[in-house]
């Protein structure tokens, strides 16, 4: 059987230093947490946005729509605010979120068929998520370079790629998990 006793506080004490009675034990504080933690920076991301579009808005660059406080592909009236959709913000800026790097002799043989999957791959997740697209396609004489506005299409372009064709994959996120670099070879 346990028991809790409790002690009586006058108004000049400390409640949080009040000593408890628990199980044969004298614990002292209620609360047991360390006071002295880092304190955790919020996340920056200047592409993010943080305020409310005036609905309805239409990206003049993609033709993206803002209805319902998120960004959708759909038709819209001719009144909609003119508004450059984060994604061709990334674009015009050339800073992707996402880079994706293709290599080996396998992929040599087979650059078009593994190109046309990422394509591919990309059209699907657009359809649903217009913020996520691919911004660059740039080849060399060894290696294809991928880059995207979003982390999401990219690491969807680079896990298919490693579905269908198998080989070496790696993702290494940066900046607080607001981008992603990616290598596929084989």
């Amino acid at each position: 059987m346990q028991s809790t006793l409790t002690f009586q506080v006058s108004s000049h004490e400390n409640p949080a230093f009040i000593n408890h009675y628990h199980g044969g034990e004298i614990m002292s504080g209620t609360s047991f947490a360390r006071k002295d933690r880092f304190i955790k920076e919020k996340r920056h991301d200047v592409y993010r946005e943080m305020q409310k579009h005036a609905e309805p808005a239409k990206c003049p660059s993609c033709g993206a729509v803002f209805v319902n406080g998120r960004w959708q592909w759909q038709g819209i009236e001719k009144d909609a605010v003119h508004i450059l959709c984060p994604a061709c913000k990334r674009t015009a800026d050339n800073y992707p979120a996402g880079e994706i790097e293709f290599g080996g002799i396998f992929f040599l043989e087979h650059r078009n068929e593994i190109i046309n999957l990422v394509m591919n791959t990309e059209r699907q997740e657009k359809k649903l998520h217009p913020l996520e697209r691919i911004m660059h396609i740039t080849h060399n004489e060894a290696t294809t370079a991928v880059t995207t506005t979003g982390i999401h299409v990219a690491r969807r372009i680079s896990e298919a790629v490693a579905k269908a064709f198998k080989g070496h994959l790696s993702l290494r996120y940066g900046d607080g998990e607001q981008s992603l670099t990616a290598r596929w070879m084989r």
